[in-house]
């Protein structure tokens, strides 16, 4: 056996560490944590969201073996309204949250592809609970040390459509001038397409630009 004439010693990677410290905070705050798979079908991703395939930038599989996995996720929505879809015989409200990546085709990559490290979080009860899911943006922006202001290094929501999500209870999450998700209450077509009795409040966001 030959011994390295130097030592290295190993380090987390940013991203992870910081999904790990935000797993423990958002669990304190009385969510559960899912972990669904990376791949769904190509309803999930778009048309159960009200949205064409064409129009998404997801990584197709070649002959996917089943209709459940033909592409890869590019959010962690419709992976967490299918967990919630499998438990409505469970006590409400249902709170559930996932820290995942999500793929997306992109040509600049020697691999033609990028991931994303996401969260998302839903609130499922006899009311959208709101307030509910945009106190838990605010922790953990609070968490991250990012104001809530439009100033060039804090964050605030803006008003926006997008058919996910209920007309006029919808907003993009804006953090130093850019996009870097959504919040709102889901669109009741999507929540009868999940086979969901319920109203649910959700966010998403991207995680990368906080590094």
């Amino acid at each position: 056996m030959t011994i390295p004439n130097t030592n290295c010693v190993a380090n987390q990677f940013p991203i992870n560490k910081l999904s790990d410290l935000l797993r423990n905070e958002i669990a304190a705050a009385g969510f559960t944590e899912v972990l669904t798979f990376a791949l769904c079908s190509r309803e999930d991703v778009a048309d159960n969201l009200g949205k064409n395939i064409k129009d998404v930038d997801a990584v197709h599989i070649a002959n996917p073996k089943t209709l459940d996995f033909q592409v890869g996720r590019t959010t962690l929505l419709p992976g967490v309204l299918r967990t919630i879809s499998n438990n409505l015989n469970m006590p409400l409200p249902l709170r559930l949250f996932e820290i995942s990546d999500v793929m997306f085709c992109d040509k600049t990559k020697d691999v033609q592809a990028r991931n994303e490290r996401h969260i998302c979080a839903v609130n499922f009860s006899t009311s959208s609970g709101f307030e509910i899911i945009q106190g838990l943006l605010d922790r953990i922006m609070q968490l991250l040390e990012v104001p809530f202001s439009k100033s060039a290094n804090g964050y605030h929501i803006q008003a926006t459509n997008d058919p996910t999500y209920f007309t006029g209870r919808c907003a993009n999450v804006m953090y130093k001038g850019c996009v870097i998700g959504k919040i709102g209450v889901l669109h009741p077509d999507v929540i009868n397409k999940f086979e969901i009795n319920n109203p649910c409040a959700a966010f998403e966001i991207n995680l990368e630009p906080m590094l």
